[in-house]
């Protein structure tokens, strides 16, 4: 990781590279990132609010930037498999280290999240008095307090989510490199995790349709990793109420995904280049 920090301008050329050349000769370029966000951020919150009886002030920021989010880290699992196996070419004549060709990734979904970040300020702007005071979302026995300086938090948990998108891209890259059907197993599953990941409905609604009884489907949200990461970046953007368990969960997931991908990484790094 320290020669990839020393290779730093590397990776940050390529990364911006790669975003120039997916939208040369376009009029607008990379705000056609932030168009295809924004509808269909637009979409899905008017779609859920109406079928959850929602208010659309409150629900459209939750499914905005929830969507956002996801993007970012459905963007590192999809690439991250890929890394190593797009990079054929430089591996094998580019003397810099793997984590080169990671952050590299990392860094492009991290400028895709940025532009995308405009849908959230523009939902901010529109909703703002309604989300800068105490405000109740159907299916919930509280109050969520409103954004106020706890929106300071979501720079550690941007910074946590980051750092995990590293070691997944890291380990998920060098495990796809040797065993090729894992990128579209991953491919497969993933928009099935998408609807089973609070994106586009939240926990409470589960005991509400449920007429109270939905506390085992809470927990099998709640045992879905990727929603813990979700909700650290979420919650301090939309005002919502903070759980310390979600930040736990990803502190241990920063852990023992960092210690696996070191192992990984140490036990098969020369074996890349072969194996691509």
């Amino acid at each position: 990781m320290r020669d990839a920090w020393q290779h730093r301008e590397l990776w940050g050329h390529l990364g911006w590279q790669d975003i120039k050349q997916r939208y040369r000769r376009s009029v607008i370029g990379p705000l056609w990132i932030t168009i295809s966000m924004g509808s269909t951020a637009l979409a899905l919150g008017l779609l859920y609010s109406t079928l959850f009886n929602q208010d659309i002030a409150t629900f459209l920021p939750y499914v905005t930037v929830g969507f956002v989010i996801w993007n970012f880290i459905l963007g590192v699992i999809t690439e991250g498999t890929d890394v190593f196996i797009a990079n054929e070419g430089l591996i094998k004549h580019l003397p810099a280290p793997m984590t080169v060709h990671v952050l590299r990734m990392v860094w492009r979904q991290l400028l895709f999240f940025a532009h995308n970040l405009a849908v959230y300020v523009i939902v901010l702007i529109v909703f703002f008095p309604a989300l800068t005071k105490p405000y109740h979302m159907e299916g919930d026995d509280f109050m969520h307090p409103g954004i106020t300086w706890t929106i300071l938090l979501v720079i550690p948990a941007m910074a946590l989510v980051v750092v995990n998108a590293v070691w997944v891209a890291l380990l998920f890259g060098i495990i796809s490199t040797r065993f090729r059907d894992i990128p579209p197993v991953i491919n497969s599953f993933i928009n099935l995790i998408f609807f089973m990941t609070p994106i586009v409905w939240h926990t409470g609604v589960l005991n509400k349709v449920t007429n109270g009884e939905g506390n085992w489907r809470i927990l099998i949200a709640e045992l879905n990793p990727l929603y813990h990461f979700v909700e650290i970046v979420r919650a301090p953007l939309i005002g919502h109420a903070q759980y310390w368990h979600h930040w736990v969960v990803v502190g241990a997931f920063t852990i023992g995904g960092w210690a696996l991908a070191f192992v990984a990484l140490r036990n098969y790094r020369a074996r890349v280049s072969y194996w691509v």
